[in-house]
C-alpha cells in the first residue's frame, strides 16, 4: 500500500473536530475490522478517545469488533461449510 492514498475523510481529523461542532457524545464503529487489532485498540479506543476528550468531548465509546462472538463464528463456519460443499 506504499504510496496509495488512504480513504478520506481521515477518522482522527474528523473526531478532533466533533466537539467544536457540538458533538459531545460519540460511539465509533470500525466495520472494516472483524477482530480488534492495533488500529481499533490503540488508534481508536485510546488515542481517538484522548483527542476527543481533550477537545471537549464528554462521552466516547469504541464499539468492540465482533472478535470471537458466538453468532459471528457460527456464521463464518456456515460460510465455510457452504463453500466447501
Amino acid at each position: 500500500m506504499a504510496g496509495d492514498k488512504w480513504l478520506e475523510p481521515y477518522t482522527d481529523i474528523e473526531i478532533d473536530k466533533m466537539p467544536a461542532k457540538g458533538i459531545k457524545n460519540l460511539a465509533v464503529v470500525t466495520p472494516a475490522f472483524v477482530s480488534d487489532c492495533l488500529e481499533t485498540l490503540e488508534e481508536i479506543a485510546m488515542r481517538a478517545r484522548e483527542d476527543f476528550e481533550k477537545n471537549g468531548g464528554e462521552n466516547f465509546l469504541a464499539v468492540p469488533c465482533l472478535n470471537d462472538d458466538d453468532q459471528w463464528c457460527q456464521t463464518v463456519g456456515n460460510w465455510i461449510n457452504d463453500w466447501a460443499e
